[in-house]
């Protein structure tokens, strides 16, 4: 019964790493190069001009208006605790989908600059250091090596904690 719980456990895991193989979008902030599940994104959009909303985290920039539906923005820098900067004509807003009380949340996220879609393969694939336990890094999916690079693999739906996503959302039914 060990041996078969052993053996589960192990195939748990390679099943787990072997669907996190596939097509990522990926993004800068900063220096560093990050990246999120395609099938996640819906659409990649200019910077366009943000509504303010007031009493949202700092890391809420506001909302726009896209074709009619009013959608949050969250600055990733400012989520992550990066240094704010101006936007240039690189920075860009990632739409994107995002399970949440059993509904799906489309929000979008600032990067920096996109970079590329690439096709991650297993093998290029491990899962993120363990930084203690006072370290939240549940957020991050897995650690991507593509040649020389080491790109950090979001799950865009722990980007925001639970309480987050409560305000975030919440905020965004009193803006509608």
């Amino acid at each position: 019964m060990a041996e078969e719980m052993k053996d589960s456990e192990e195939t748990g895991t390679a099943a787990t790493m072997e669907t996190k193989a596939g097509k990522y979008l990926t993004f800068k902030i900063a220096d560093e190069e990050y990246g999120l599940e395609i099938l996640k994104v819906q659409e990649i959009i200019q910077m366009l001009d943000v509504t303010h909303i007031p009493k949202v985290p700092a890391f809420v920039r506001g909302v726009i208006n896209l074709r009619g539906k009013i959608i949050p923005i969250v600055n990733l820098r400012m989520k992550f605790n990066m240094q704010a900067i101006d936007d240039t004509d690189r920075t860009s807003i990632i739409v994107v989908g995002l399970e949440f009380s059993q509904r799906e949340l489309i929000m979008g996220i600032i990067v920096d600059e996109v970079s590329e879609v690439l096709d991650i393969e297993e093998g290029q694939i491990e899962p993120p250091p363990c930084f203690g336990s006072k370290v939240d890094t549940s957020f991050i999916m897995s650690m991507g090596k593509v040649g020389k690079r080491v790109l950090t693999m979001l799950d865009i739906d722990r980007v925001l904690s639970e309480r987050e996503m409560d305000s975030v959302a919440g905020e965004m039914k009193e803006a509608a």
